[in-house]
């Protein structure tokens, strides 16, 4: 069984936040949550997004915005040094509201897939259609995720760090479903053992450098024998897109100690239900897989079902604090 760096009834954010107020934003991740998270705020405009900032961390690889999209450069431009600034003034503000937290913290950047399947090559195909290019991406983000975790662990130091890596895309990665630059074609599929190799480097990057990864995938099909064998500590996945027909994968993954973290709640502006329907998928998904209760608190975190970017303020707060008190039903016996 895994130790894991948080207690009993956690419930985190996904990455995604409304508004272009990173101070407030924080505010409520720290105020509303047991694992708090450092919020991604999309709407600041370039760079900002989490392609963007996760292009920003990359070593000796510097990317632009074309009218495409992401795009490697011969140098970093203004729209890397943009990336870089929003980044600078998140970790500023992180250090300014966390002062003196000690607990566990969250971070995320967008996993190796999915970032091979947005940013492109400097001739204009995707990273994604060259092996080579994909091994680059690879070490590059290992070493500039290294880099980072160290830079948060300065900033907080009684932090106990999870690494998310963002993978929406890896399902598409998967099944060749990922179109060209052209938009005319497809890319071919990654063998499934590749893409366990490639992931797995940048998990191994955020183990050694003393952090939880856990991988994201909010998309239906989440590859779950992918992520546990590429060395995942904790999969999350949104509870209402998992088929019966996946059960026994995480329920492989549940019996080797990995972590669940579940998207209970909408990530749009939604009537939000009562604390123990919001809780329900969580503690009827273990009863089917027949675990038992003691571990559900501890071993399952509750998060919003996706990022919240596309919310109001108003919402995003109360969905993160709805997802706090379902986490707490998780103490409950679930046979009672």
């Amino acid at each position: 069984m895994n130790e894991f760096p948080w207690v009993e009834a956690t419930a985190s954010g996904v990455g995604s936040y409304p508004g272009d107020d990173h101070l407030e934003a924080l505010r409520t991740a720290f105020g509303e949550l047991p694992m708090p998270f450092l919020p991604e705020l999309p709407a600041r405009g370039v760079g900002a997004d989490m392609i963007g900032r996760t292009a920003s961390l990359l070593v000796e690889l510097p990317a632009e915005v074309q009218p495409s999209g992401w795009r490697l450069a011969d140098r970093p431009g203004r729209d890397h040094k943009r990336a870089r600034d929003h980044l600078a003034r998140d970790l500023d503000g992180l250090e300014e509201i966390a002062q003196g937290y000690q607990g566990p913290l969250k971070i995320q950047v967008c996993g190796p897939w999915t970032l091979a399947g947005a940013v492109e090559l400097r001739y204009g195909n995707k990273m994604l259609a060259d092996a080579g290019a994909v091994r680059d991406l690879v070490e590059s983000l290992a070493e500039g995720l290294t880099q980072h975790v160290a830079d948060v662990r300065r900033r907080v130091p009684g932090a106990r760090l999870v690494v998310q890596l963002d993978e929406p895309g890896l399902p598409g990665v998967l099944a060749g479903a990922v179109p060209t630059a052209s938009g005319f074609g497809r890319l071919a599929a990654v063998e499934p053992t590749v893409a366990r190799d490639r992931l797995a480097a940048v998990i191994a990057a955020v183990s050694a450098a003393g952090a939880f990864p856990i991988v994201h995938c909010c998309a239906s099909g989440v590859p779950i024998e992918v992520i546990r064998t590429a060395g995942a500590q904790g999969i999350s996945l949104d509870a209402s897109r998992l088929r019966r027909r996946e059960e026994d994968h995480v329920g492989e993954a549940v019996e080797k100690g990995i972590a669940l973290f579940l998207g209970v709640v909408p990530g749009t502006d939604a009537r939000l239900p009562d604390k123990g329907v919001v809780a329900a998928p969580a503690v009827e998904l273990w009863r089917r897989l027949g675990f038992a209760p003691a571990r559900l608190a501890t071993q399952v975190v509750l998060t919003p079902s996706c990022g919240l970017a596309g919310a109001s303020p108003a919402y995003a707060k109360a969905a993160l604090a709805r997802c706090r008190e379902a986490a707490r039903v998780l103490q409950e016996d679930p046979g009672e």
